[in-house]
This record gives C-alpha cells, structure tokens and sequence, in this order.
C-alpha cells in the first residue's frame, strides 16, 4: 500500500527498512562511530529512499541547540561577502544547519538590532564577517554564545579572528616575478588606508630585497578601479622606462594596467609582465592578456570559520588570528 503524503517518515520506518534497530539507525544517521560501515552505508541508503527528514525540533530539544548560525555583515553587496557567504552556507548544509543573515550595512544601531534579534532566535553561534581584512572591535561582550570572525580581525585578542594572508600573497607575487628573471618591478595598489595594502607592499619589498632587488619606484596608492591603474601605469612608465613587470594591487587595477600598456605599444608579458591580486574572475579571466593573479580562497575561507566555530560549540574554542594560505593563479600575462 502507497504511503500517504501527509504521514510522515519515521526513524522506525528507516530502521525496519535497513533490517536494524531504531537505535542503531539513530546511531548511524547522526555518524557515532561505534555503527559499522556496512550498517551506516544500509540504513543511510534506507533513509535516502524514503526520503526520510529528522524532526530537526525535537533533535533541537534534544541537544539544547537550535541547529541555526547568526551571520552578521556590515558591507553584503562587497567584493568578498558573497564567496565567504557560500562557503558558509555550503559547509552548514553539510551538517542539516542553516544560516541566518543579517546585513547591518555599517549602522550601529542595526547592528544592535540583528544582535538581538539573533538571539531571541536562540542560534547556536555567530559568525562577523568582515568586507576588508582589518582590524574591527569586538562584538563578543554581547553575545553569549560562540563567535568567529572572518575577514577581519576582532580588537579583542581573546576572540578568534580567521583572515586571508594578505603577506603571504603578495610574497607568491613576488617570489613569481623574480623567479621570471624580472628586476625592475613596480607596484600599484588601492588606499593606504587599507592595511591590506600595506600588508602587501611590506611582503614585497621584502622578497625583493632578500633577491638583491629594489622596488622599482615608490608603491604608488590610489584607488581600487580600472581607471586608477591606467593612469598610475602611465607615471610608472614615464617615470620608470626599464621596468619590466607590475604588481597590481587588485584584478582591477591589473586590468587597467593591461589597458595602458597595449595601447602604449608594450608587449604583455614579453616586455613587461602584469600579476594581480584577488582572481576574481570577471576581471582576471577576461583580461587580455588573462592575468596571473592571487587567489584568497574565500570559500574556503567561510568553510574554516564554520569549522571553528562548531570546534567552539562542541567546548573546544580558539582565539587569536588564523591566516588561511592564498594561492597563485598564473595566466598569460606572466607565462
């Protein structure tokens, strides 16, 4: 007889259909060790063809947890959110939890509000996402369950704060550049106001000087845009006419770059080589050339600070700062 669509899939349902006990049905589908492979395999495959959903509620009552994360942002429509934001969302749909997103949009007030109704809501934990990669303050006083903070880095060094390694890369840019034989690399990048920024001309300067190099000229601070880098690519070559590769601050500043140098007759990467920071792929991908560049990992950057904080919820919290490795996209503007 067809089952009715208005009774629900029980765990006794489950367990009968995988020829075990309801126990040990239970045992498998929350991933305790002590069912065995073969068992967890058979009663996982009989909850997958009745469709089986867990009474999220009563596990809920069960464990004193909500299985819900506050996310709390002050800039969603930035650059980097959105990636950190999936990479959240994917790792908690992993575990059955969900996510609750709240964009204070830099207002105090808002942001006391989300807090609040965060909790009434009674999640688990809260995850501060950040929209540059710099220091904020704390927002842990008020909040009575687990934090973490991603892409920016809490005042507060007894919280944990998880951030791209902005030193780190810049020093694969660099460490490129020199490997290609380049020795006369100049540098365009955003605001010295942001210390990403700054994080990233220190690196490099770095890496030139332990190659015997110097940077070509001083870093030159603008803006994050297109337009910045086709103007400063245009002093650096007048005031720098041997230079023979640029370290661009972000994807679009490279892209501008790339702009000036073809209309000025230089050949990419013959003449001078281009690498940016970021990948994002709007502007790296479908620069021409396509341009080598940093990749920080954002996804996974979300999918750590998820880790971490079910590290803080199951007694076992960190603090400090964790700066999650970034890796090198080569692409024709460098090979």
């Amino acid at each position: 007889m067809t089952r009715q669509r208005t009774q629900a899939v029980t765990l006794t349902d489950v367990a009968a259909l995988a020829g075990v006990s309801v126990a040990t049905a239970s045992k498998a589908l929350n991933g305790r060790d002590e069912v065995a492979a073969a068992t967890r395999s058979r009663v996982l495959e009989a909850a997958e063809k009745l469709s089986f959903q867990p009474n999220i509620l009563a596990r809920g009552l069960i464990s004193g947890r909500t299985r819900t994360v506050g996310l709390l942002t002050d800039e969603l429509a930035g650059r980097f959110a959105i990636p950190i934001l999936l990479g959240v969302e994917n790792a908690l749909g992993n575990e059955q939890m969900s996510v609750l997103l709240c964009d204070a949009r830099g207002d105090a007030i808002r942001r006391r509000h989300y807090i609040r109704t965060l909790l009434a809501r009674q999640v688990d934990g809260f995850i501060v996402l950040g929209d540059s990669n710099d220091i904020r303050p704390s927002l842990t006083a008020d909040i009575p369950v687990p934090v973490v903070y991603v892409y920016c880095e809490s005042d507060d060094p007894a919280d944990l704060s998880i951030l791209a390694d902005d030193a780190g890369g810049a020093r694969l840019a660099a460490e490129h550049l020199v490997s290609l034989g380049r020795k006369y690399i100049a540098h365009i990048t955003g605001p010295a106001s942001y210390r990403a920024a700054r994080d990233r001309v220190s690196a490099l300067e770095t890496v030139l000087a332990e190659a015997g190099l110097r940077l070509t000229g001083a870093p030159r601070y603008g803006e994050w845009s297109q337009a910045w880098g086709r103007r400063a690519a245009r002093a650096v070559l007048a005031a720098h006419r041997r230079v023979d590769a640029i370290f661009c601050g972000n994807d679009q500043i490279g892209t501008g770059v790339a702009q000036t140098l073809t209309d000025l007759g230089r050949r990419i990467p013959e003449d001078i080589a281009i690498v940016g920071y970021d990948n994002w792929e709007i502007f790296a991908a479908d620069c021409r050339p396509p341009l080598t560049t940093v990749d920080l990992n954002l996804q996974e950057l979300g999918a750590t600070a998820v880790e971490h904080l079910f590290a803080a919820l199951d007694g076992r919290p960190r603090s400090g700062v964790l700066r999650q490795p970034c890796r090198l996209v080569v692409r024709s503007s460098t090979a």
